[in-house]
């Protein structure tokens, strides 16, 4: 394919990527089911190209930005006080998960090995970030029940891929547990080790950096620079880039400045919506080539069926199991296990969350050329992720169900308001002790005015049949900001200022109509 074909394909795919994910979440759809179905559906149209998963492109191109796009906005608090449950996910899980769709697979599949099962099971064992991620968007789940889930999906890729190398040595080779023991523990302390150092390291620099695109331009190769050095020292690159983008996430309000953080922000969401949308197109558009090896397999149709029930099966009772047995050890454990528990519809919840994605359909193309049934096995990669896909969907109706607590964006919205009042107390008290005398009386007064408005609505606070005073006062100003900026276009068109300097005020009335929407209820920003 010519150079010119070549762009043309990548604006293409970038365009549909956009309109799919637009028109499906107009309609309330599942934007990750809709892309792998127009993609498989085009990947039998004629002229369409063969699209190829390259398993390095997806493993060391891709997969870092999208983790650390996640990991930067997961809070490293609540990650640390769900941390017992979510390494029970992340490690006990996945290797539960091994085995027992390992044996399953081994009892089904016609004359493949235990090695190469086991490698199966490795491939389809972790959870994908990224869908788990946008159906947690969609559910409206309990805050707890979204901590576990993306602290897992964002974890266990680490264990996968490190079962996935012991059984694929095991194909090609004989290997001890001990061996696996040892190269499982060298990734984690390297990863971890590696993660917080880069982290340590970026922050002392990015906290010398008053430009934001000096920042955010450093800030968008940071998860290679955590992943090559990890994966060049036999440690966990995928560990290294999470760890980093949690310690700099949690670091980023005293390491940045207002406007980097704002740039980042912005780029991040760009990047994690192109990568997550444009890997489930990429997923669709293998379909064809899937289908054209697994066929020369040899096993038929009436058997595909066959096997891949007893592995969606064995896949689901694996999770549900562990599940089962991790809250019964919740509830009826330890003291200190019981004080951090999860109710039964909560473990019942996070079983039904098992959703796979891209890492296992890269994941399939890492298996050796000496696996038995190897097209075999990554078309059954392919099953497992469609199927979990849809199964994803059912998540919200099954909270509905099992009568878990939704988010209470009424109490978060009154806690934001009192911690916006508690640090414009601070910031008043500041003032005060800065004021010399000197200053002109006009600017102080407005500091004031400003500074005290939130505090004493929230200390005096209207009639309960009344509108609150800030949400008022965010009304008004929002209004306000609209007619501002219909002034400063209208400006604009009349020609009687530079372009610099209109761009800089609309920049100014763009954070401040951002900053106002982010403090109202529910206002979680949309990350998408």
């Amino acid at each position: 394919m010519d150079p010119v074909s070549t762009i043309v394909w990548i604006v293409s795919f970038v365009v549909v990527t956009v309109a799919v994910t637009g028109l499906s979440r107009r309609v309330g759809w599942s934007a990750p089911v809709v892309l792998v179905v127009v993609g498989a559906v085009a990947s039998f149209v004629p002229g369409v190209p063969q699209v190829t998963l390259e398993p390095e492109v997806v493993l060391f191109g891709l997969l870092p930005p999208l983790l650390f796009a996640a990991a930067v906005q997961t809070s490293i608090v609540d990650v640390r006080a769900r941390r017992d449950g979510i390494l029970l996910l992340s490690v006990g899980l996945v290797a539960f998960t091994v085995v027992v769709v390992g044996f399953a697979t081994w009892l089904v599949v016609p004359a493949i090995t235990l090695a190469a099962a086991f490698a199966f099971g490795a491939v389809v064992a972790p959870t994908d970030t990224v869908a788990v991620t946008a159906i947690a968007g969609r559910g409206h789940l309990p805050r707890r029940l979204v901590t576990v889930l993306e602290g897992e999906s964002l974890l266990n890729d680490a264990t996968a891929l490190v079962a996935l190398n012991a059984s694929i040595a095991a194909i090609v080779s004989i290997i001890n547990p001990w061996t696996i023991a040892g190269d499982f523990v060298l990734a984690v302390v390297v990863g971890v080790g590696v993660g917080l150092l880069v982290g340590w390291v970026l922050a002392l620099i990015r906290k010398q950096l008053r430009a934001p695109v000096l920042d955010t331009s450093l800030g968008l190769v940071t998860p290679y620079l955590a992943f090559i050095p990890s994966q060049f020292l036999h440690g966990s690159g995928i560990l290294s880039v999470v760890v980093a983008g949690l310690y700099l996430g949690y670091r980023s309000p005293t390491i940045q400045t207002a406007e980097a953080r704002i740039a980042e922000t912005i780029n991040w969401r760009t990047v994690q919506f192109l990568l997550e949308n444009a890997v489930f197109l990429f997923i669709g558009l293998e379909l064809s080539s899937i289908l054209g090896a697994a066929f020369r397999s040899g096993i038929t149709v009436g058997q595909t069926v066959l096997i891949s029930v007893v592995v969606l099966l064995a896949l689901f009772l694996a999770r549900f199991l562990w599940m089962v047995g991790t809250t019964a050890l919740y509830r009826y454990g330890p003291e200190r296990l019981r004080e951090r528990g999860w109710s039964w519809p909560t473990g019942i919840a996070v079983s039904f969350a098992g959703i796979r994605g891209v890492v296992t359909l890269a994941a399939a193309f890492l298996l050796p050329d000496g696996t038995p049934h190897k097209e075999f096995l990554q078309l059954l990669a392919f099953i497992v992720v469609v199927v979990t896909l849809l199964e994803g969907l059912a998540l919200p109706w099954i909270i509905r169900r099992l009568k878990l607590p939704a988010p209470d964006f009424a109490q978060e919205a009154s806690e934001m308001q009192r911690l916006l009042a508690e640090a414009q107390s601070a910031g008043l008290d500041h003032l005060e002790s800065q004021v010399t005398g000197r200053e002109d009386e006009r600017v102080i007064e407005r500091l004031r005015i400003n500074a005290v408005f939130l505090a004493d609505a929230l200390e005096n606070p209207t009639p309960e049949d009344a509108e609150d005073a800030p949400l008022e006062y965010r009304r008004l100003r929002r209004s306000m900001i609209v007619a501002e900026r219909q002034a400063v276009l209208e400006a604009r068109a009349e020609g009687r200022y530079q372009e610099p300097a209109v761009r800089s005020v609309l920049a100014f009335l763009d954070a401040e109509e951002a900053a106002l929407k982010s403090s109202g209820p529910g206002g979680k920003k949309n990350l998408m």
